[in-house]
């Protein structure tokens, strides 16, 4: 089990004032599936993928990743955990502006010590021969994919992606669908969160939050669809 969390609360605040982002949530994630955690905004989604990936702690409640307990992590322990288990997908790409395509790519190899080929994961999400431009040289689409390959480029056995496709236009996007389809065919665990119901037609498993609380967890209605077969 690569993912675990029991009982997992979130508040913003105190007293009258407090926001309960997320409540007794339970999550169990294993090596190799491909988990959807669905919900519209404001229902949790991206508080629940930032406390797996430890850039924020659970209020109270067990957050077990890769067999480590986070919530008992020092800052040097969970700086350590971060460069080599996870790897994020940001919404908002989170690119190093003065570093060109390749680079970005080579500070994700780096941090988790991979031996990845830039190019060709680069290469693998469409950006063959753009390695020596700048993010400001490429358009929103073509950032996100740099974030991509950035992320695919680490190694690590899991990878936390918030609406991994939301930049792309829908050719591009099931593309990178498919490329995260294949991390866990590899045994990665991928959790993706996101809005777009479609996407969830392709997950393994499927986790609706509903105001900060999971409200079903299982298997996408009508079976498992071929990437190919979404539509959105």
């Amino acid at each position: 089990m690569l993912i675990e969390l029991k009982d997992v609360t979130k508040r913003y605040g105190e007293g009258e004032l407090a926001v309960t982002a997320l409540a007794d949530v339970e999550l169990l994630v294993s090596e190799g599936e491909f988990v959807v955690v669905l919900g519209p905004s404001g229902s949790g989604k991206t508080t629940l993928l930032n406390i797996v990936g430890a850039l924020d702690t659970a209020t109270s409640g067990l957050v077990r990743v890769n067999g480590v307990d986070i919530t008992a992590a020092s800052r040097g322990e969970l700086f350590d955990f971060r460069a080599g288990t996870v790897s994020f997908i940001f919404q908002a790409f989170n690119l190093f502006p003065g570093l060109t395509t390749r680079e970005n790519v080579l500070f994700g190899i780096d941090a988790a010590g991979s031996d990845s080929d830039p190019d060709a994961i680069l290469e693998s999400v469409g950006l063959g021969g753009k390695g020596d431009r700048f993010p400001h040289e490429l358009s929103g689409g073509e950032q996100q994919r740099v974030g991509i390959a950035r992320a695919l480029a680490t190694g690590n056995p899991i990878m936390l992606c918030d609406e991994p496709t939301g930049e792309l236009d829908f050719q591009t996007g099931v593309q990178i669908l498919e490329l995260l389809q294949e991390q866990a065919g590899n045994g990665r665990a991928v959790l993706v969160v996101t809005h777009n119901r479609e996407i969830s037609r392709m997950a393994d498993r499927v986790v609706e939050l509903s105001s900060g609380r999971v409200v079903s967890d299982g298997p996408p209605a009508g079976g498992k669809a071929p990437v190919a077969e979404l539509h959105w």
